[in-house]
């Protein structure tokens, strides 16, 4: 081979490599650009639909009218009930599976063979589907065959009513929730107990220094990151709720768990209100967003604390 040739085959690299070395970052950030349109497209077609007249049953009555569906929501008694309920059911649910979450965090602290098995059992409850809990959960409360039903009658409650009435509904709900998602909250704070430093509870150790005041002046403001994280990922995914609440009760019993996914869905497909049903979804947006924002600056604050920042 001539020496031309070889700087002839050697001079392509050259040339090519400045033009891979610039598209390289366009590249890698394609996939997280067609995300983000992909988040785009529906949220901006549920505002445009939100400011509309538009029923499906009533096509001739479409138009604009701009804010006026979130102006009658400010004299609508259902929307307010909407906003208590799905508030209420989204803190309550949350709060009980933080302290059941750390609780059994604390319990399978220690790395032994049998605290490793068990926290792999704890999270069979996550994998399965919340529609499908709803639904076992709803077999085993039924007042005739349930076992949950057996058993309440065991100790004198023989006519509980629980997801069929406006006093138990929420109590139903919220074990069944409870249930499936306080596995993630565990998993989550076991990982912070077991990453946090041992330096600080071995001198606590040496010092003779109460169980009471390593927990609650050591443990719990350092691991107070991860239950803020915890805390927002489950909070945000609970006042979204579904699944659980639609496969239980579809609501009810009356408007007692009218969350907003599940008025959302009958404004659209049951009374087919397109532009009340966008509206409750911009609704549900702002609100997850204003919370989201609360606990991210909490997080930062914890941050910039631990790292000696005033």
């Amino acid at each position: 081979m001539s020496l031309a040739s070889v700087s002839e085959t050697g001079a392509h690299p050259v040339r090519k490599r400045p033009f891979l070395r610039h598209a390289l970052p366009y590249i890698l950030s394609l996939p997280a650009l067609l995300v983000c349109i992909g988040i785009l497209i529906p949220f901006v077609t549920a505002v445009y639909y939100s400011l509309m007249r538009f029923r499906l049953n009533l096509p001739a009555m479409k138009g604009f009218i701009w804010f006026d569906n979130y102006w009658n929501f400010l004299s609508d008694a259902a929307f307010w009930n909407t906003v208590t309920v799905s508030l209420v059911y989204a803190f309550l649910t949350v709060g009980v599976e933080l302290g059941l979450g750390l609780g059994i965090a604390l319990l399978l602290l220690k790395p032994t063979r049998f605290n490793n098995l068990a926290s792999i059992l704890l999270l069979l409850p996550l994998m399965t589907a919340p529609a499908l809990a709803a639904l076992m959960w709803k077999l085993m409360t039924n007042p005739n065959f349930g076992i949950l039903s057996y058993l309440v009658s065991l100790i004198g409650l023989t006519d509980f009513k629980w997801a069929s009435d406006p006093s138990t509904a929420l109590l139903t709900v919220t074990l069944v929730d409870v249930w499936v998602y306080t596995p993630f909250i565990m998993i989550l704070l076991l990982a912070g107990l077991r990453s946090l430093p041992k330096q600080p509870f071995e001198a606590a150790a040496l010092d003779g220094v109460p169980r009471s005041f390593v927990f609650f002046r050591i443990t719990l403001p350092m691991l107070m990151p991860y239950i803020i994280t915890a805390s927002l990922f489950r909070l945000l995914d609970s006042i979204q709720q579904f699944d659980i609440v639609y496969s239980l009760t579809q609501g009810g019993p009356g408007d007692t768990l009218m969350v907003f996914q599940v008025q959302a869905y009958l404004e659209f497909f049951q009374y087919t209100n397109v532009g009340r049903s966008a509206a409750l979804m911009m609704v549900l947006w702002a609100i997850t967003y204003f919370l989201s924002n609360v606990f991210i600056k909490q997080w930062l604050k914890l941050r910039e604390r631990a790292r000696g920042v005033s």
